[in-house]
This record gives C-alpha cells, sequence and structure tokens, in this order.
C-alpha cells in the first residue's frame, strides 16, 4: 500500500537524510521525501512503525492517508 504522510518539520535537506535513512532502517525501499511540500510517500505494509519512528526523531506526522 502507498501512504503520503504530512511531516510539517521538514525544512531542508538534513532532514530528508535522517529520514530516508530511518526508512531504510525499517526496510522501506519505496519511498520519496518532498521538502518543498513537507510530504513523504512511502509504501508499506503497515504505516504504525514509520509514523513512530518519525515521531521518536522529532517530526510527528500531523496527517497521513492511503493514496
Amino acid at each position: 500500500m502507498k501512504y503520503e504522510l504530512l511531516v510539517p518539520d521538514i525544512s531542508c535537506g538534513h532532514c530528508r537524510n535522517k529520514i530516508s535513512r530511518a526508512l531504510e532502517e525499517l526496510g522501506v525501499k519505496n519511498y520519496q521525501i518532498d521538502v518543498q511540500t513537507k510530504k513523504v510517500i512511502v509504501e508499506a505494509q503497515n504505516i504504525e512503525p514509520i509514523t513512530r519512528k518519525l515521531e521518536q526523531m522529532g517530526y510527528p506526522v500531523e496527517s497521513f492517508k492511503q493514496i
């Protein structure tokens, strides 16, 4: 399943790199991170571990939807 997450605290390339590493650690292979729109698009079976990890890193997910 594909999800679009709104992560308002993404502000720069450094944020994108940190989130990329975290997603890869969780085994997520297909993802896009857009600093401009502050959106992360991921393909995952379960979104819960991803939102929890981002929250722990200081990037809380404001909202998400399946796309």
